[in-house]
């Protein structure tokens, strides 16, 4: 498994602390010496682990570079985890993986986990770079398919979200249905996905702020941490899974590390 750090913020609340996220969840995963409930040990030595070095005061350099970046390893790993970061990050990855698909005659899918769609309206000016709540609804503008794009556990959403939504026919999985049946999910998910490459996008947003109060966004009412840990050992079984981003950690407004560790114990459930 080849584990990148992507240390990219542009946040719409102007706070810093995501890029902070992917040296604090492995330094974690070494200083407590994980096992993942396999009951093997996680040595932070023995992981493929790469750093795309980023400038966020220059965005147009920042996207440039994980764009370029990601098409790369796209194009050599076979499965890849990128540490954000906050989820404006996931556009550039994603672009790089619509084109490396369409290069290579492959269907991309994405499956998104995450309390808000991230498809506000935005600006278009040239300039634009897309925010981490602006992201999903540039990306789709970008030409991903949007018959192959499903969002799970929203559970804050605007107006024109919605009509955005409903217009490009996104399906979604609410989190009350998710809550509902958790196994009929997973069912879903994997029908969903069947015979394309996939990539997951995980925003700890999805789950509560109970358990992972070290999010850019809390939104209450979200999943248990031992829920998501579940649809995550489950999805990571899925032949043709690709690619994970995992976003939003922000370690400066964590609460006794309890959304860093938890996401070191998503990232030892995945490698």
């Amino acid at each position: 498994m080849f584990v990148v750090k992507v240390p990219g913020v542009n946040s719409h609340l102007g706070s810093k602390g995501c890029e902070k996220a992917g040296n604090e969840i492995l330094k974690f995963l070494k200083e407590v010496k994980f096992s993942n409930e396999l009951g093997e040990q996680i040595l932070l030595e023995k992981l493929d682990l790469e750093e795309i070095h980023l400038d966020n005061a220059d965005l147009k350099l920042t996207n440039k570079l994980i764009y370029k970046n990601a098409l790369e390893i796209f194009e050599t790993k076979p499965k890849t985890i990128f540490l954000g970061g906050d989820h404006s990050i996931s556009c550039s990855i994603c672009k790089a993986f619509l084109d490396y698909s369409n290069e290579n005659s492959r269907e991309p899918c994405l499956i998104v986990f995450d309390a808000h769609p991230d498809c506000k309206i935005y600006n278009k000016k040239e300039d634009f770079f897309p925010e981490n709540r602006t992201w999903l609804r540039k990306l789709i503008e970008q030409g991903f398919p949007t018959n192959n794009i499903l969002l799970i556990g929203v559970r804050n959403l605007d107006k024109d979200e919605k009509e955005f939504l409903k217009s490009n026919q996104i399906r979604g999985i609410s989190i009350n249905s998710l809550l509902e049946n958790i196994e009929e999910t997973c069912e879903i998910v994997m029908e969903f996905s069947d015979r394309k490459d996939l990539y997951l996008s995980l925003d700890i947003d999805v789950v509560d702020p109970v358990f992972a109060p070290g999010s850019e966004n809390l939104e209450i009412g979200g999943l248990t941490s031992r829920e998501f840990i579940y649809l995550i050992q489950r999805l990571n079984k899925i032949k043709h899974l690709r690619a994970i981003d995992l976003v939003e950690i922000n370690p400066l407004k964590d609460k006794g590390n309890l959304t860093v560790m938890l996401g070191a114990k998503i990232l030892s459930e995945l490698i």
